[in-house]
């Protein structure tokens, strides 16, 4: 399970005089599901049609499987399977139909056509819709299907492009259960996403694009680790106690972010349970009237922010102690 599916040197891409890709290393083990993470433009579009060959790169290297992707393209996409954003489906024929044709286009053996779109629809939980045409189907249903379509051929290595792109939060959360299925077979995962949440649940190491560079790459746990400090947040009852909450003397407390809807302040703490203590404490002792106070602890969604630079003026989190560049989340916290 240790074997490097995708190995990747040095890649660099320019599109005139932009610089799309200034040398992305990454190296993604079998069964791994990898999440590759950054804001539009980073460059993980151009990233994903390199290591499908739809793309040359300028330099460096790249290897699926242990196939080179300009060198030997023909075997990287015999090993590789794309789910792109948008359903690739065809909605005059029905699921089954669709898989058929899939199978004999990838050349399965005749007897073994039918028994695979079977596999399939059962694996999706398609079975009952399967003599049915797309047309009727549901979003989840199709997205569903397109990823079966995906995996007629048994590819080693599935390049998920943004694939819960415009699915409920019900059927995102199937299609999870279903790509944690495939890697716990054994299949090598790509994921790309712009659902930060989505990759704190699945992926087994994430990288974060940025400027052409990975900025750092890591579980989710070490990634939340290179943001500074926990936040403490204290609501109020009413807006006479919001108003004088900055003057109990907690540290730093003065500095709160105020929400007025919710009549809260949120403030860093690198003693969160002592500052809780001394909010209640004081607000007691002054006769605020304290609603609720809970400890905030940083997000993906903070770490992504803050390595790419795109944190919005006046966000509560914090920013990283030490920004890296191209480095492991192991790397930076040391």
């Amino acid at each position: 399970m240790n074997d490097p599916m995708i190995a990747v040197r040095g890649l660099r891409k320019s599109y005139g005089r932009t610089a799309v890709l200034r040398g992305v290393d990454l190296t993604v083990r079998r069964g791994e599901i990898f999440a590759l993470l950054g804001p539009n433009g980073a460059g993980k579009t151009t990233t994903v049609n390199i290591l499908t060959t739809l793309v040359h790169p300028d330099g460096g290297s790249a290897t699926i499987a242990g196939a080179d992707v300009v060198k030997n393209p023909g075997a990287v996409r015999r090993s590789i399977a794309l789910t792109g954003q948008y359903a690739s489906v065809d909605e005059f024929q029905t699921g089954e139909e669709n898989l058929v044709m899939m199978a004999d286009l990838a050349h399965l053996p005749r007897s073994a056509v039918r028994r695979r779109a079977a596999e399939l629809l059962a694996r999706f939980d398609l079975t009952d819709a399967a003599r049915r045409r797309v047309s009727t189907y549901s979003g989840g249903m199709r997205r569903r299907l397109d990823l079966a379509i995906s995996l007629v051929a048994d590819p080693d290595v599935l390049v998920l492009d943004e694939p819960t792109t415009g699915l409920d939060p019900a059927s995102r959360s199937q299609l999870w259960e279903v790509v944690r299925g495939l890697a716990a077979d054994g299949t090598t995962i790509l994921l790309t996403t712009q659902y930060l949440e989505e990759a704190d649940r699945l992926a087994d190491t994430i990288a974060v694009l940025a400027e052409g560079r990975i900025a750092a790459r890591g579980t989710a746990t070490e990634l939340k680790g290179l943001v500074a400090g926990d936040h403490v947040r204290v609501s109020f009852d009413d807006v006479a106690s919001l108003a004088a909450a900055r003057g109990l003397g907690v540290a730093g407390i003065e500095a709160a972010e105020e929400d007025t809807k919710a009549l809260a302040l949120t403030f860093p703490s690198a003693e969160p349970v002592r500052a809780i203590r001394d909010v209640l404490d004081r607000a007691e002792a002054g006769g605020l009237a304290v609603a609720g106070v809970s400890v905030v602890k940083p997000t993906l969604d903070d770490v992504f922010l803050a390595l790419t630079g795109n944190r919005p003026a006046g966000a509560a989190a914090a920013t990283p102690t030490d920004t890296p560049t191209d480095r492991t989340a192991e790397e930076a916290l040391r």
